[in-house]
């Protein structure tokens, strides 16, 4: 499995849809789930969720849970190098945080 430790910022709708992978999801309720986390600022649409989802899966961030599972509804979750890329995106996020705290207090 290679590691793309080239990879550059997520964007925010890959952010999220990692984010609700953590457990097992299905599609419709990743779309629920980002829309509920965000306050409803982030909406994605079918195209992009499932855009999104094959590009993982072909990244090997996600993959399909398999088992005994509703055959309509197929079921994603984050994998250890999803994890991985989720929380380096982490550490970037707060480092922005910081920076840009510790720049706005220097300047007021």
């Amino acid at each position: 499995m290679v590691d793309d430790v080239s990879q550059g910022a997520l964007t925010e709708a890959v952010y999220y849809i990692l984010l609700s992978m953590l457990e097992p999801i299905h599609g419709y309720a990743v779309m629920q789930n980002v829309e509920k986390l965000t306050g409803g600022r982030v909406s994605l649409g079918a195209g992009t969720l499932y855009g999104a989802i094959n590009t993982l899966l072909e990244k090997r961030w996600i993959c399909a849970v398999t088992g005994d599972r509703d055959s309509r509804k197929k079921e994603y979750v984050i994998t250890d190098l999803g994890r991985k890329i989720l929380q380096r995106e982490l550490v970037r996020i707060e480092e922005l945080l910081t920076n840009g705290k510790n720049k706005l207090e220097r300047t007021e």
